[in-house]
């Protein structure tokens, strides 16, 4: 099985070489082959598309280019969240790609509890999506009761025609929004 190792640290000032040594051993010890080493250095909490590792990594699984996906930890992978982390992991699996971490040997695709780990990972990021839907409406229901309003503020009904009035005058969408204070959007919509 060809493999590939992702190694990140969240600063210069660490070194990802403990962990590479490591994943290359196992992988040895495996018997698969190590075709490349993707790193990031920068916080876990950055999305794939923020880590050119990551997205490589992405990239290269899409193309089927490689069998199974070698990392420390799951929290060197990712620290968005279960939710994100599940997303990726799931991603790896639609690729076909195969994903193991080095320290928390159960949190593998590669053994027979493979279906009970993402089973289990899904509860946790449907958990994780509750919670934070509860801290949301607790934020807003104390926000309301601070006196502010929610919702996009009301606009005045007599910003309509001086829209309309700018744009009779010759000026842009853009014009019309700075001069209005409002987006080019509202002023475009205004103005039809």
């Amino acid at each position: 099985m060809k493999c590939i190792i992702y190694s990140r640290v969240s600063t210069t000032d660490q070194t990802t070489e403990n962990q590479i040594l490591q994943l290359r051993e196992y992988a040895e010890k495996q018997g698969r082959t190590v075709i490349d080493v993707k790193t990031d250095i920068c916080s876990g909490s950055k999305s794939a598309d923020e880590r050119s590792g990551l997205r490589e990594v992405f990239d290269l699984a899409r193309r089927r280019r490689f069998d199974v996906l070698l990392f420390w930890s799951l929290d060197r992978l990712s620290r968005e969240g279960t939710r994100k982390t599940l997303e990726y992991l799931s991603r790896l699996d639609s690729y076909k790609v195969k994903w193991h971490s080095y320290s928390e040997e159960y949190i593998s695709s590669l053994g027979i509890f493979a279906d009970a780990i993402i089973a289990l990972m899904s509860c946790l990021a449907r958990q994780e999506r509750l919670r934070i839907s509860d801290r949301t409406k607790a934020g807003l229901q104390r926000a309301v009761s601070q006196g502010k309003t929610l919702g996009r503020p009301k606009l005045n009904p007599a910003i309509e025609p001086q829209a309309i009035k700018l744009r009779e005058q010759g000026y842009s969408y853009s014009r019309i929004a700075r001069e209005l204070n409002i987006s080019k959007t509202h002023a475009y919509k205004l103005c039809r």
